[in-house]
């Protein structure tokens, strides 16, 4: 069997069929995705309503026979121990971590020790692969030195692999956060002029901000949580400012900072922000858009230019051979 998956590995006329096969899958699920999309929300909202009731109904059962009720989510009993009996509390930067875990949308503890679990057994995993895919599949001529460097860089990329995800996890959530968050300001600055307070106006808004953004829904129910509930409101928005890491988001927490200290006028500094959040907006999709030529002409050069001339000279190609 593994003779057979090595020698189909090495016929170039499979590999490309297979390549082949991939890429135009690739392409049909890349057009069918948006005919598949759905929107999340009333799903999302639905599971919640159900966990809601599951777990009220639990909690009403611990208290009826006396037991001790957690709120948090306690990570996986092997996933503790591992961490645990390692210490890799020490080797990777906790409170950094931890702030990329929030900004991901991953709060509390046990996300925390997946994260470190993931970061020590990745690198094992990748480095096993690693091994059986150049010494036992590939066998590639090439001295042992370079077969270890191979090695050597699976395990570092099976490092970098939890990182990469929680990076990615961060970006998704931040592009969201940016769309919806200039149409946020705008329902803000409605609220806080009809003369609710900003408490309100956060709950009010998030409520109605979650069609475009769950995150920033997420986001902004919490901070309504911690200005209730914080000593220092000024907490609560430099909060907001960490967990989003945006420069729109910052520019509002400063300045709602501001107004609950000096006492300034509200409503013009967030009709300013939402005007200049907007710009920014507007901004980064011409960038996008003046981008897109330069990014179009290698593909263009390697895979339409080709084809193209194929189908005008190839009538004349034939003709010639013909004739020849």
């Amino acid at each position: 069997m593994i003779e057979f998956i090595i020698s189909k590995m090495h016929d170039a006329r499979f590999m490309t069929v297979l390549l082949a096969a991939v890429a135009a899958g690739a392409t049909v699920l890349t057009i069918a995705m948006p005919l598949l999309a759905s929107n999340a929300l009333p799903k999302r909202m639905k599971s919640v309503a159900l966990e809601r009731e599951k777990i009220r109904q639990r909690e009403r059962e611990r208290l009826a026979r006396g037991e001790k009720v957690s709120l948090r989510q306690s990570p996986k009993q092997y996933m503790q121990q591992v961490v645990e009996r390692f210490n890799l509390r020490k080797w990777v930067g906790q409170e950094e971590a931890r702030a990329k875990l929030v900004q991901a949308g991953y709060r509390g503890e046990a996300p925390y020790i997946a994260y470190l679990f993931f970061r020590m057994v990745t690198p094992a995993i990748m480095l096993v692969l690693t091994i059986v895919y150049v010494f036992v599949i590939l066998e590639i001529d090439q001295p042992p030195l370079i077969k270890v460097g191979f090695c050597i860089f699976g395990a570092y990329l099976g490092m970098q692999l939890p990182y990469l995800f929680l990076k990615n996890m961060i970006t998704k959530r931040q592009i969201s956060i940016r769309r919806a968050f200039p149409d946020t300001l705008d329902l803000l600055l409605i609220c806080v002029e009809s003369g609710m307070s900003i408490e309100a106006a956060f709950r009010k808004v998030s409520e109605e901000i979650g069609t475009q953004s769950i995150p920033l829904a997420e986001e902004l129910t919490l901070t309504t949580a911690e200005l209730s509930y914080l000593q220092d409101r000024r907490q609560a928005y430099e909060n907001l400012a960490k967990r989003t890491d945006l420069e729109g988001v910052r520019s509002v927490c400063v300045a709602l900072q501001q107004a609950e200290r000096y006492g300034t006028p509200l409503a013009h500094t967030l009709r300013v922000l939402a005007q200049e959040n907007r710009d920014m907006r507007m901004a980064e999709a011409e960038k996008k858009a003046a981008a897109l030529p330069p990014k179009l002409t290698v593909p263009m050069i390697l895979f339409f230019l080709p084809v193209l001339f194929v189908v005008i000279l190839g009538p004349a190609a034939i003709r010639v051979m013909a004739l020849q």
